[in-house]
Order: C-alpha cells, then structure tokens, then sequence
C-alpha cells in the first residue's frame, strides 16, 4: 500500500501558474528526489506535501496513521529552547501518550483500577509501543550524535548554535520524530563527511518513504530509488522516472539529445515549407499549394527549448604563467585558533608538514571544526603560523575563493552593484565586465542588483566570475574553500570541468564528493592534529580509510576510528562514476571475444605490471635526491606506499580467483 499519493497537483504563486500535473506514488523504502531548476517549485511542492502551502487543484493521500515530517531550510523558531527538548517536540504523539499514561497511573494508584481506565492504560501503551516504546527519546539522541552533535550540546539552548547548526537541529528533529513520511529539504547543508556517510547509510536503513531535494550528487545517487523531474518554463510540469539518479541522468541527456534532433528536423522542415511558399505564392499553378502550406505552417505546434532551462554556466580559467615545482612547502607547523582576552588557544595543527607542487590537484579532507579553512587562509596569506615554516615557491599566484564569499566585501560595500563590485575586483571596463557576469548568469538588469540583495548562490556565482576574471593577473594556484556552496547541479558540473581542464595547482575544501573524486588526483587528510597524504582521489582515499578502520578494528585495545558502516563504504567506491555517468556516458555492453584473455591470464598480468612498476620506483627512490629533504621523503614515501599497495591488490585479485 502506497504512504504518499499525489494525482494532477497545481499551484499558482502570486497569481503565476508554479506547478502543474504533479503526479506520483511512493511504497515504504522507496526514496525520490525532486530534481529541477532553481525556481521551479521543488520547495514549494515539499511544502505541499507537508500540508503547509495549499493545494489550488488536484488530490493527495496520505495512508492511514502514517505521520509526515518535513525539514526545510528556515531555521528553528523556538531559540530559547534547549536542543534536547527541540528534538523531542517534533514527536507530539509520543508525548502525550506518555502524559496519559502518566495520568491514568495517577488514577490507578488512588485505587481506580476498573475495567475501562485498565482498557485505556493498554491501549495508550500499545500506542507507545508503536511508536518505539519507552526507548523513543533515544531516537533523538541517535539522530542528533549522528549529525554531529556531542552529548554537551543537547543541554544548549538553540540561540547559543550558528545558523549551520541549527539547520542540523532541524534534520536531526525530522528524523527523530520516525515519520513514515520524511520530507528533506537539502539535507547535506552544513554537514562534514562523516555525517554525510551516517546520513546516507540512516537513510537507505529506515524503514519510510522519502522525497528530498539535494544538490550533491554522490549522496543522490547513494539514497535514490526514483527521480521526480519537475520541468519546462513556468509553470513546472512533472515527470516521474524510477530508477537510480545516475540511470535518470543517462535517460534526461537522451531526451535532451532527441529534443535537439526533433526542433532542428522541425526547423529545416518550416524553412523548406516558407522557401515553397515564398516561391509559388503568386503562380497560379502553384497557388492553391502555396496557400494550404500556409495554413499548415500556422497550424504547427513549434517544438521550444525552456530557455530558462537552457542558461547554464559554462567557464574556464586562463592559461596559468609557469611557477617554480613547488608551490608550497609547510614545515612543523602550529595553527592556532583564538586566545584572546587571557583564554588559551585552541591548538589545531602541531608538527604538521605538507607540500604543494606545480599543478597538482589536491583535496584537503577532515571533519568540521579541524582547522581546514584556517590552514588554506594561512597558505593563501590571510594569517600567520604560531609557529613553524611555510615557503612560496617562484612567481605563484594565488586566486583564493572562501567558503561565505566575504571577498565581495561586507558592510558599506554591500550597498555596490553585482556590476561595481566585478569592475571593482577584476579591473574590467564595464562592457568587459557585463560580458563577463552574463557568462555567470547575471543578465541584463540582474547585473545592477545591489549585492545585499543576492542570494547564496548568486554570491557564489559572483565570486567565481571574479576569480575567472582576473585576466590582467590570472592565477596559477587556486585555493578554494567549499567553491560548491548552493550552486545547483549544473553549476557544480561546469565548475567541475574548469577545474578539470585547469593547468595549474589546485588545493581544493569540500563536502561535494563527486567533485573530489573528478578534480583530485592526490589527498591530503586533517588527522587528530596532523596532515597525512594519500595518494590518489577520493576513493582511493576511502579505500585506505576503511582499510585502516579494519586494522583497529580487528587490533585488541586499539581506538576505535568513526565512520560508516562497511557497506556505505562500498557504496562510497562505487558512486563516482555512476553520478557522472549522465555527463553522455552510456552503457557498452561486452560480448565474449575470442582476443579477450582470461579473468586469471589478465589478472596475472597485472602482478606482473605491478610488479615491474614497484621496481623501477624502487631504482628511482634509490637515487640520494628522493630522501634529500623532508618534502622529498615524505613525497616519497608516499609513492611507495601506493606502488606496494596496487601489488598487493592484484595478487588479492589474483588469488581470488584461484580460490
């Protein structure tokens, strides 16, 4: 039996036509997201379906019994609250079948214990039962550790959180309340990694239907079942897709390619039409053809692109000038936090040595709070070691990109226009500059906007015009903290292909796991204190984490590592190449073939590659120059690393297949 049923919704805003002919079924464990463009009406619809926005036509059921929760992204009312209670408050059942309870007890122990109050206690307790019994408030403690949260906070009152942790509260309510219905909103804002793993795995485990909006890819495809497409220019229309988000991706780009082949089919066939007509018009042997074309001409229903849809940002950067090899080199370095008015500092890095070489692409990972901002603003010069060395190589250039956008200026200089404040930081004449913004989607009037009337995600474009406009001085690092920051989808992809394509070093801050995995080619991972590289991209990375997890796992007395549970991981490895497999990619499917070597000749080859590989390191590693300095050992001892792990993974593959 279907949770949630819609049939033909509309809704108008303001007198406009929003949504139109939303229709869609969802069973228990199905999980849907609500993909469209910024604008189409994915919020609203949540909102809908939670019964806070009208419906102006059309029908919705709801099963019997099954409770809806919504989280949103307006933060929390009630400040004054402390957390605990806030996460409770969304379970209202369960507290008042605990009052009755704790009122019919009241009524027993002064010696009223008749048929009917008796009858009353087991219902109310079967009610509670339902609902998880007397361990229900563990729920909330569950959810609210999951999202980050320690066991101190539950005692703080919501107006003593940031605004990020209190859109956490928010999630951490909805999911405690055990609706049968969740309704998320971007769920993944201003979450770390960790509990974007918890998030997924607590999601694809629960036992409800889901509909969510989101902007990461990776976790879309990790938690999707089913993608309800809202489409079109105003108003939205919907079309329901079941099947994973990567396999939705793949089918929209054929349609998106057979919509192209149809309108210029359509186009060549109309201009066929009117050189017929323009031809024959006044023949009167022709005539009476011309005239019935015309009538059919008129008559055609014209084939439109929504060109609302069609805008998309499309960048690059400029070719980078040559730095020297290295960029920078960190040497027992000590970053500090605070320590002001007589209070200690807080120590989040000590001893810590990392480097960065001419246009590598490295990730920098690590869980909120463990001093990844304060690391990239130090490299980019915007504060200084406690104690330590950092060394900037020859002519580096560095285009730094922060997480809340404060480059385009705060206070007086939020009264500029989009236009001013480009012209200002780029230098542009302000036909250059237009030009430059209508690349980031600022067309026209939208470019005179005052910038205290933007958006996140026009700030966020803003700023990225700015570093791309930097044409006079172009930068050959560029050092970017969460550059995804409420850019939709296509926003990020195009994003992702600049950086791709960039010639030089990138040292990239981020929670889009999709976008690690495309960009980086090495990580580097804030540990208890310390740095660690790894090489290669995310997986890669993931793959050692978990392996290491297993080690303490298994090592008697060792500390136990956070993180999600095995098969999370597996999905982790797993959904870099499903998310951007919409990107054209399509399935080949493989027949057998008589040149094909065997599963065990092939993997034989490969120890034998790898083998041959891990050798000729070993002669280069045997040169004095490799060990020469700490940045040279610790480089590699790295490569090393990773030379000795790919031979051990093809003999596992290999005797795998022996077995």
């Amino acid at each position: 039996m279907a949770l949630l049923t819609a049939s033909d919704l509309h809704k108008d805003m303001a007198g406009q036509p929003l949504l139109r002919g939303v229709s869609f079924k969802l069973e228990r464990r199905e999980r849907m997201t609500v993909a469209g463009r910024n604008g189409a009406g994915k919020t609203t619809l949540l909102r809908m379906l939670a019964g806070q926005a009208s419906i102006d036509r059309g029908e919705l059921s709801v099963a019997k019994g099954a409770r809806i929760a919504l989280h949103d992204q307006r933060p929390p009312r009630e400040r004054g609250l402390p957390l605990r209670e806030y996460l409770l408050s969304g379970c209202a059942e369960e507290l008042q079948v605990e009052a009755d309870l704790a009122e019919l007890e009241a009524v027993m122990a002064a010696g009223t214990a008749d048929e009917a109050t008796l009858a009353r206690y087991a219902r109310a307790q079967a009610r509670l039962e339902a609902r998880g019994g007397y361990l229900w408030r563990d729920r909330a403690t569950v959810m609210a550790r999951g999202l980050g949260f320690a066991p101190a906070d539950l005692d703080r009152a919501l107006d003593s959180f940031s605004g990020g942790e209190l859109t956490r509260a928010s999630l951490a309510r909805a999911l405690a309340t055990g609706a049968e219905v969740l309704l998320l909103d971007e769920p993944t804002n201003h979450l770390d990694i960790d509990s974007l793993e918890w998030l997924e795995q607590t999601l694809v485990e629960l036992d409800a239907a889901v509909v969510l909006v989101a902007h990461d890819r990776w976790f879309l495809e990790a938690v999707g079942t089913a993608v309800l497409e809202l489409y079109g220019a105003s108003p939205s229309r919907a079309r329901f897709f079941a099947g994973s988000w990567h396999q939705w991706r793949r089918e929209q780009a054929a349609r998106e390619l057979a919509l192209g082949r149809a309108i210029d089919a359509q186009r060549a066939e109309i201009a066929r039409t009117e050189r017929f007509i323009e031809r024959f018009r006044y023949k009167a042997t022709k005539a009476r053809q011309a005239q019935s074309r015309v009538k059919k001409l008129a008559k055609m229903e014209r084939i439109e692109e929504d060109q609302r849809a069609a805008r998309s940002l499309e960048f690059s950067f400029s070719a980078p000038q040559r730095s020297g090899r290295v960029i920078f080199e960190l040497l027992d370095a000590r970053l500090e936090l605070g320590g002001g008015d007589g209070a200690a500092p807080v120590v989040l890095l000590d001893h810590a040595d990392m480097w960065l070489e001419r246009a590598e692409h490295v990730s920098l990972v690590g869980a909120n709070g463990s001093g990844k901002t304060t690391l990239i603003e130090t490299l980019a010069g915007l504060r200084e070691l406690a104690a330590g060395r950092l060394s900037t190589g020859h002519n580096v250039r560095i285009g730094y990109l922060s997480q809340h956008a404060e480059e385009l200026g705060t206070g007086g200089d939020a009264e500029q226009s989009v236009l001013e404040a480009a012209q200002r930081a780029t230098g542009l004449t302000p036909n250059k500059a237009r030009a430059l913004l209508g690349r980031f989607l600022f067309f026209g009037e939208e470019a005179e906007k005052p910038l205290r009337g933007l958006s996140g995600g026009e700030r966020r474009r803003l700023s990225l015009a700015v570093l791309v406009g930097a044409d006079k001085h172009p930068p050959n690092v560029l050092i970017l903290d969460e550059p995804t920051n409420h850019l939709d989808i296509e926003s990020r992809e195009a994003l992702e292909d600049a950086l791709r394509a960039f010639k030089g070093a990138v040292l990239l801050v981020s929670h889009d796991r999709a976008l690690l995995d495309a960009v980086g080619t090495r990580t580097i991972a804030v540990e208890q204190g310390a740095l660690h590289s790894y090489l290669g991209g995310w997986p890669e990375y993931v793959r050692v984490r978990e392996e290491r997890r297993a080690g303490a796992a298994a090592t008697p007395g060792a500390p136990a590592v956070p993180g999600p549970p095995p098969r999370a991981a597996a999905r982790q490895a797993e959904a870099p190449a499903k998310a951007r497999a919409p990107r054209g990619a399509k399935d080949r499917p493989r027949g057998p073939s008589k040149n094909r070597l065997s599963a065990q000749e092939q993997a034989e080859r490969e120890v034998e590659q790898a083998e041959a590989a891990m050798r000729a390191l070993e002669q280069e590693l045997s040169e004095p120059a490799a060990w020469a300095t700490r940045y040279e050992t610790a480089k590699s001892e790295a490569r090393h690393t990773a030379a000795k792990r790919a031979v051990e993974d093809a003999y596992a593959r290999l005797e795998a297949l022996i077995d």
